[in-house]
């Protein structure tokens, strides 16, 4: 099987020297926990999820696309912090409606995740979930 993010990752390389944000740790971490404002309460609602690493922004899957409170949230609030290892970034959510950020995305977290069929192309969940970006903030 291919790499499909080698490029990807060969400017991560690169990148790691010029933006202490997108160091490969941050970017190698399994998880990031992402608070959003809850929509009826206004408290902050704090989840454990997958996520990829592309430039300034952040990628992460929802299954249950927009059904998810997550997703719910932050479509009323789209401000949030996210904590990637000991960092934490104030980001700002946005639906990736352009085609080419989304299969990036896709694949980007379909490659870290092992999501992918035995013939190499994308499982169920990252084919069909929503993608959902988040535009980090130097903090």
């Amino acid at each position: 099987m291919t790499c499909v993010n080698c490029k990807f990752l060969s400017r991560m390389d690169a990148m790691d020297k010029k933006n202490p944000l997108l160091s490969r740790p941050k970017a190698d971490e399994a998880y990031c926990y992402l608070t959003t404002t809850g929509r009826v309460t206004g408290k902050p609602h704090k989840i454990e999820i997958w996520f990829g690493l592309k430039d300034s922004s952040l990628y992460i899957l929802s299954g249950r696309r927009d059904k998810s409170d997550w997703v719910r949230n932050l479509m009323k609030t789209p401000s949030i912090t996210v904590r990637i290892a000991k960092q934490t970034f104030n980001a700002t959510a946005r639906l990736v409606t352009d085609k080419e950020e989304e299969m990036l995305a896709r694949n980007m977290l379909a490659d870290k995740y092992n999501e992918r069929t035995a013939n190499g192309s994308l499982s169920t969940w990252a084919k069909s979930a929503l993608v959902v970006g988040f535009d980090l903030e130097n903090s």
